[in-house]
């Protein structure tokens, strides 16, 4: 490894230990990220319960079945393409449409993978946020604050999180290692909100895991 590479990434590591800190003691997200984003709703203009045939007809494209991305859909409408899972219900990948959303699939600044869930009677009953890991390098290194925003858009009251040790050879990322998940029940929602910051021990110097993944399901 090259003298600038090893600077590069020590720096790296310095920056993601140091954003770390700072988000324990500022404001995740500013409320005007959060009303642009959820608007009282889930997400933008989509809430858990909905009909699909209520849902938006535009700002939407890339309708996909999440558990084959080759399975292309022209909608919502054909929810009932996509195979039901082992609780009944359908995953429906989707994205942002460009035209309408210049800077792509985003989720309160963070490039995300956005999954709807329709039950057997065509109603959301779920929705799953993903950081995107293909997103770059200096966007993604960040990817863990989109957890702090989740909690911080639904709440401390009531949440439970739960804070993992590395195992298996994991390493910590710049001094800072993390796996947690919170789970919060609201408003006939069960929340989840787990998030990363850890190197695996089959990872090189330039990989790391760096994540954050949100499920809002319906509950009864």
């Amino acid at each position: 490894m090259t003298r600038l590479s090893r600077f590069s990434w020590r720096r790296l590591a310095g920056v993601i230990a140091a954003t770390l800190l700072l988000s324990q003691v500022v404001t995740p997200a500013t409320p005007a990220a959060r009303a642009d984003e959820f608007r009282g709703n889930d997400l933008r203009d989509i809430r858990i319960g909905m009909r699909t045939a209520d849902l938006p007809k535009e700002g939407y494209v890339d309708f996909a079945c999440a558990a084959d991305s080759k399975r292309t859909l022209s909608g919502w409408e054909n929810w009932k393409d996509c195979p039901a899972d082992a609780a009944g219900l359908h995953a429906i990948r989707f994205g942002y449409d460009p035209f309408t959303s210049r800077e792509g699939t985003m989720v309160a600044g963070h490039p995300a993978v956005l999954t709807l869930l329709v039950d057997a009677a065509g109603q959301v009953a779920g929705l799953k946020i993903e950081t995107d890991p293909k997103a770059r390098l200096y966007i993604r290194k960040k990817a863990f604050l989109l957890g702090l925003q989740a909690k911080s858009r639904h709440g401390d009251g009531g949440l439970s999180c739960n804070e993992s040790q590395p195992e298996g050879g994991e390493q910590p990322v710049g001094g800072v290692y993390l796996k947690e998940r919170c789970t919060k029940t609201i408003n006939g929602r069960a929340v989840v909100v787990e998030r990363s910051l850890f190197r695996r021990p089959d990872q090189d110097a330039k990989s790391f895991v760096d994540e954050t993944r949100i499920s809002v399901l319906r509950v009864k």
